[in-house]
């Protein structure tokens, strides 16, 4: 787990000096958030919260999935495998009808949704 730190916004100017606004990374219903090479910083209403990622996504994306949001990487993970297997599954059984693609493909899509998710949010719970 990441640790943060948080300050008051007394100190806003001197933190952000050199950060960059940025929309990457998990909000966690900050109002804004920014860049600072490794540092990520959150602005809320009454307090900035800063923590220091491993690597910067600005500059290797995948470094930082691998290293810093495991969690999108089994969310994917899961997507991918779940939708695959129920989409061949349903266009399996279902060969006798005449919309057997339609229905493969949203069965697969809805199933890459449900499992996706439910991946991402139990990893991001277990991370913590």
């Amino acid at each position: 787990m990441t640790q943060e730190i948080t300050i008051p916004l007394d100190l806003k100017r001197v933190v952000l000096m050199g950060a960059e606004e940025t929309k990457l990374g998990d909000k966690k219903g900050a109002i804004k958030q920014y860049r600072k090479g490794n540092l990520h910083i959150r602005e809320y209403e009454d307090r900035l919260t800063v923590h220091a990622d491993k690597v910067d996504p600005r500059e290797d994306p995948m470094g930082h999935l691998i290293h810093d949001a495991q969690e999108v990487l089994v969310g994917l993970a899961g997507a991918t495998v779940s939708g695959a297997a129920i989409g061949s599954y349903i266009y399996k059984i279902k060969k006798n009808s005449p919309y057997r693609k339609q229905q493969a493909l949203i069965g697969g899509l809805a199933a890459s949704l449900a499992v996706g998710y439910a991946s991402y949010r139990l990893t991001k719970k277990l991370k913590e």
